[in-house]
């Protein structure tokens, strides 16, 4: 499975029936629920990164994937559209990317 399959399967539940779909559950409790999950996630695979736990950290690596996406889904913002950004910045150093900010 791609990311782009991920994002597809998501915005495909988000008009679904919540009681068919933990998605479609999360989707439906809008997007500042959506965002709250995301950072959970986050927090989570980051306590797992600094106790060097490798099988937890993947799994919350997951998690943490699959909550961006469903963020990015209720706020109506592409996936493709962070693609486009992540691939102009390949183009500069990181360094020179951020001072531009």
């Amino acid at each position: 499975m791609t990311l782009n399959d991920l994002y597809a399967t998501i915005l495909a539940r988000k008009n679904a029936d919540p009681n068919s779909s933990w998605t479609a559950q999360l989707l439906a409790k809008g997007p500042e629920k959506c965002a709250e999950k995301f950072g959970e996630e986050a927090v989570e695979a980051i306590i797992e990164a600094v106790k060097d736990d490798k099988s937890a950290l993947t799994n919350e690596a997951a998690d943490v994937l699959y909550h961006l996406l469903v963020m990015l889904a209720a706020r109506d913002v592409p996936f493709t559209d962070v693609l486009d950004v992540l691939a102009k910045r390949q183009s500069k150093s990181g360094i020179a990317e951020k001072a531009g900010r």
